[in-house]
């Protein structure tokens, strides 16, 4: 059998071609599980929630498939849904405030100390993580109750019993409890990076701390920053559990609207509707974060 001419043998353009091509296809086989996953557990539910936004109320209180419209959709510019949204937007909006002052300084400190405590203040910012999301909120309702803690320390100095519960105060606090390790954890990991041979060029430059922060510091951050602020502002927006069991369902809420709607109203148009575009809101701050930097984290 004669050797293959010169000619026949494959170039070096397409001996990489091929070898890319057999990368692809290693890397799509192991990755197959998890698209098998995304596709089974988020895509098909996404769809069916979409399907549904655009169906019929029965008379009877039931969901009819046919005759697609856009009613469900024309509901969501009533007053009522707009004054949730709104509502919702500013619990959300001062969770994500009150998170990030608390959360910036915890994850900065972290993030500068030797590895020892570092790794003992991670691990104390994921311990609520190992209790059940229901028990905690509970929790926090024995805590803010009258005879709770809280309650017993303000009686005993003489500032007579305090009772937050099923007020503004203990959703904020309900809300900042739950979703502050997803504003502390990515501005850990985006302060951590930073490079602080600039900071100490800028102190060498005579520069204030303050100026070296502002200057330095927090601009190098500020992809941690966008992407806690997302990770907590999106859940917040659409929370159910906290509000209900801290407010005792005074605030009309989003998450609770929506609930009402398939468990109650038995609206499941609305109720599909409104996830679809709060979904849709969660998407889209995603885009945003991975557009302004969130690669780089």
């Amino acid at each position: 059998m004669s050797a293959p001419a010169i000619d026949d043998l494959p170039s070096g353009e397409e001996v990489e071609r091929q070898l890319e091509r057999s990368r692809r296809r290693r890397g799509f086989l192991l990755a197959s599980p998890a698209y098998f996953y995304m596709v089974l557990f988020f895509a098909v539910p996404l769809v069916i929630v979409l399907v549904y936004s655009f169906a019929t109320r029965t008379r009877t209180g039931g969901t009819s498939l046919s005759g697609w419209n856009l009613d469900a959709y024309r509901r969501l510019s009533e007053d009522f849904i707009i004054d949730s949204v709104v509502r919702s937007a500013v619990f959300a909006l001062i969770t994500t405030a009150v998170c990030l002052l608390v959360g910036y300084p915890y994850a900065y400190f972290a993030a500068t100390r030797s590895p020892l405590v570092r790794n003992l203040m991670l691990v104390a910012v994921m311990i609520p993580f190992w209790t059940n999301f229901l028990v905690r909120n509970y929790a926090w309702r024995v805590i803010i109750s009258t005879g709770g803690p809280i309650s017993s320390v303000t009686e005993t100095l003489g500032l007579g019993e305090v009772d937050l519960l099923f007020t503004r105060t203990a959703v904020v606090l309900g809300l900042v409890y739950s979703f502050l390790p997803f504003m502390i954890l990515p501005l850990y990991a985006s302060i951590e990076r930073i490079d602080w041979r600039l900071v100490e060029a800028s102190r060498d430059l005579y520069c204030s701390g303050w100026k070296s922060f502002t200057k330095i510091v927090l601009p190098l951050s500020m992809p941690g920053v966008i992407a806690g602020s997302i990770l907590v502002f999106v859940p917040s927006l659409g929370a159910y559990v906290t509000p209900a069991i801290l407010g005792g369902g005074k605030e009309a809420l989003l998450g609770e609207y929506i609930v009402n709607q398939f468990l109650t109203a038995r609206n499941w148009p609305v109720g599909a509707s409104l996830s679809f575009v709060l979904m849709t809101v969660m998407l889209g701050a995603t885009i945003v974060y991975f557009r302004s930097g969130g690669k780089n984290l």
